[in-house]
C-alpha cells in the first residue's frame, strides 16, 4: 500500500467514503504523496510520453499556430502566452524557438505557466532558461492570478488530469460512485452513495434521461468551471485557447478512469500516488460551458487532421532533408505516432475557443471530414 492510500484510509475513517474527485486530486497533487508533486513522470524513463516529448515538430507547430492566431487577434502587444500544465516545458521551449522567426510576435510575448507541482516548476525553469530574461516565465497555481491582458492559452493533455466524479444509474436515479475502505483488510474499494446525487443535474439531458440502467457517466466539475472561466477571460480581454487531449464528443457513458505506471495500465485504486491517473475529456460538455460564457468553440478535430493542416508533413520532410538515415527513421516514426489513426491521430483531439464573431483560428477553418 502507498503512503497516499494510508492517508486516504484515515480520511475515509473520519469522513466516510470519498468522491472519485477527492481521490484523484490527492493522488495527483497531495504535497507529500501526490504523483505530480513528487516526480518527473514524463518520457521513456518515466510513466508516459506526451506529444511534445515525441518530437520537436509538435511544439514548433503550436508556436507558429499561436503567432498566426495572434495576428488574427489584431497583434496585441503585450500578449500573455499561457500554458496550462506545461510538463517539462518542452512544448513552450519548442514554441518559443519557432517564434524567433517572427520578431514582432516574440517581442510581444509575456510567458505565464500554470503549474501546481514544485518539482515540475524547477524542471520548466531549467528548460526555459535559454529563452533569456525578456521571456522569463511567471508561474501561477491557477488561472485567477493571470494578468488582465489579451491571452493565447495552450492546454496540451491538461483537462484529462482534472478530477472527475462518477455516477451510476440505478433505476430512476443516479448514485455517486465513491471510494471506501474494507474494514478488515483496509483495501480501498468502490461503493455507491445510498441516495440520488444532485450532480446528475449536470449530465447532458439525453444521458440523464435516456441512459440504460447500470450505466456509468462521468462529470468533470473542475473542467467545466475552468472552461467557463477561461472563456469569460477570452471574451473580456481578447484571446484564443487551444486544447489538445484525448476524449470523446458527443457526451457518452462508460468508465474511462485509468492509471498508467511505467507505460503500462495498472488498477487505479492499487497504485494511488505512484501512477498517473486520468480520464477521457468530454469535449461536448466543455463546449457547452464555453457557449454559456459567450464564446465560440471550434472542433473537436482529430490531432492528426489538425497537425496535417498546420503542415507537419512538410516540416518532417524539411528535418529529414538535413538528417542521416537513423535520424530520418526517427522523424518518420515520430510523425506516424503523432498523426496516424492507430496512434495519437484520432483518439487525441483539438479544440479552440475564441470570442464570438472572429474568424476561426488556424486549422479550424473547416470541420473534420
Amino acid at each position: 500500500m502507498t503512503g497516499l492510500a494510508d492517508h486516504l484510509r484515515r480520511r475515509i475513517a473520519a469522513e466516510g467514503p470519498l468522491s472519485v474527485a477527492e481521490v484523484m486530486a490527492n493522488a495527483l497533487l497531495h504535497p507529500r504523496h501526490g504523483y505530480y508533486a513528487t516526480r518527473d513522470p514524463f518520457g521513456m524513463a518515466g510513466d508516459f510520453v506526451t506529444a511534445p516529448e515525441i518530437s520537436q515538430m509538435f511544439g514548433e507547430l503550436i508556436g507558429l499556430w499561436a503567432a498566426v492566431a495572434w495576428r488574427g487577434m489584431g497583434a496585441p502587444d503585450p500578449v500573455a502566452l499561457v500554458e496550462l500544465g506545461p510538463g517539462r516545458g518542452t512544448l513552450m521551449a519548442d514554441a518559443l524557438r519557432a517564434a524567433r522567426g517572427i520578431p514582432d510576435f516574440r517581442d510581444a510575448l509575456r510567458i505565464h505557466l500554470v503549474e501546481a507541482s514544485p518539482t515540475l516548476r524547477r524542471i520548466q525553469a531549467d528548460r526555459l532558461a535559454v529563452a533569456g530574461d525578456a521571456l522569463a516565465p511567471i508561474w501561477h497555481d491557477g488561472i485567477a492570478s493571470l494578468p488582465e491582458m489579451p491571452v493565447i492559452v495552450i492546454a496540451n493533455e491538461f483537462f484529462d488530469a482534472l478530477p472527475i466524479v462518477q455516477l451510476v444509474r440505478d433505476g430512476r436515479i443516479w448514485r455517486e460512485r465513491r471510494v471506501a475502505a474494507d474494514p478488515q483488510t483496509g483495501r480501498l474499494l468502490w461503493t455507491l452513495t445510498p441516495g440520488a446525487s444532485p450532480l446528475a443535474a449536470l449530465l447532458a439531458p439525453e444521458l440523464r434521461l435516456g441512459a440504460p440502467d447500470g450505466s456509468l457517466a462521468e462529470l468533470c466539475p473542475a473542467g467545466l468551471t475552468l472552461a467557463r472561466s477561461l472563456a469569460e477571460r477570452i471574451v473580456a480581454a481578447g484571446g484564443v485557447l487551444l486544447a489538445i487531449d484525448y476524449g470523446h464528443a458527443p457526451s457518452g457513458t462508460g468508465d474511462t478512469l485509468q492509471a498508467v505506471k511505467a507505460h503500462r495500465p495498472v488498477e487505479p485504486l492499487a497504485s494511488l500516488g505512484d501512477a498517473d491517473l486520468t480520464a477521457h475529456v468530454d469535449f461536448a460538455a466543455l463546449g457547452r460551458a464555453v457557449a454559456e460564457a459567450g464564446a465560440t468553440s471550434y472542433g473537436p478535430i482529430g490531432q492528426g487532421v489538425f497537425l496535417r493542416r498546420l503542415g507537419i508533413e512538410a516540416r518532417a520532410e524539411t528535418l529529414s532533408r538535413h538528417a542521416g538515415p537513423v535520424q530520418q527513421a526517427a522523424i518518420a516514426a515520430a510523425l506516424a505516432r503523432l498523426i496516424a489513426p492507430t496512434e495519437m491521430g484520432t483518439l487525441f483531439k483539438a479544440v479552440a475557443w475564441t470570442p464570438d464573431g472572429i474568424p476561426p483560428p488556424p486549422g479550424f477553418e473547416e470541420p473534420e471530414a
